[in-house]
């Protein structure tokens, strides 16, 4: 078995003359929280999307499980994104449906499983997001940061492999944004999945990682545990670090 979840390989796109990523080479380790770290509008979304093949590169090369994604026809994509889910920026809910039918909806639409089974996997997940029992509240009636725990619920609910989140505590107050950055920690130790993790929220993003990567200028410049992205000696790191106040960061190694 191949010790990766995700292999990124001299990746590059362009839109236009924008070139967004300038060769990107990235190893995501299985069953570990890798954050993607960077400034806005940087790449780490357009990154993202290549992840799933909802993007497709100028060139280079995404390993997903041992398999080279980037040429696939669309029936193979849709393959390999059964070993992915996804929280969205705005938990991307059906407003229309219940949070059980939000929930069950990949479920009803991708796998045969009795209602029965149906129900019981449903309320396994709500109550791993702590919302057992609000499976008949509507999504206009629940906080952001239900509304959140929701969409991680509905990512889990197939048990894929791997977890993207994108932005997870983005327009939430920092006391949510604890609770949610405390959720996918627990989630993550107690399923033992890949989680890889766009964000702003720089500093509960630290709490979070396994791993750390720093994309700037389309490049990833700097990968290690927090502690060695803090230690960092590179220049553009240290000036992003001081901007987010970093607890414990000086501005680089001695």
């Amino acid at each position: 078995m191949e010790d990766y979840a995700i292999r990124i390989v001299d990746l590059h796109k362009s839109f236009g003359t924008q070139k967004v990523l300038d060769g990107i080479n990235l190893t995501i380790e299985q069953g570990k929280t890798t954050v993607i770290i960077g400034k806005s509008g940087g790449g780490k979304t357009v990154l993202l999307k290549h992840l799933i093949g909802l993007i497709k590169p100028d060139r280079g090369e995404i390993w997903v499980n041992g398999t080279e994604i980037t040429k696939l026809k669309e029936r193979e994509l849709n393959e390999v994104r059964k070993s992915f889910g996804m929280l969205f920026q705005e938990a991307a809910l059906f407003d229309s449906m219940n949070v059980f039918d939000n929930v069950a909806f990949p479920l009803q639409e991708h796998k045969k499983v009795s209602e029965k089974e149906v129900k019981r996997i449903v309320e396994d997940r709500l109550k791993q997001v702590g919302l057992l029992g609000f499976g008949d509240k509507m999504p206009s009636e629940l906080s952001g940061g239900m509304r959140k725990r929701v969409g991680l619920a509905r990512a889990l609910v197939l048990d894929p492999e791997i977890i993207l989140f994108d932005e997870p505590t983005s327009a939430l107050d920092p006391i949510i944004s604890l609770t949610i950055d405390d959720l996918i920690k627990e989630t993550q130790l107690h399923l033992k999945k890949t989680y890889v993790v766009i964000s702003h929220d720089i500093l509960g993003m630290f709490r979070i990682a396994d791993r750390v990567a720093m994309l700037s200028n389309g490049k990833i410049i700097e990968y290690g545990t927090p502690y060695e992205i803090k230690q960092s000696n590179k220049e553009s790191v240290i000036e992003f670090l001081k901007a987010t106040k970093i607890p414990g960061f000086a501005g680089g190694a001695e």
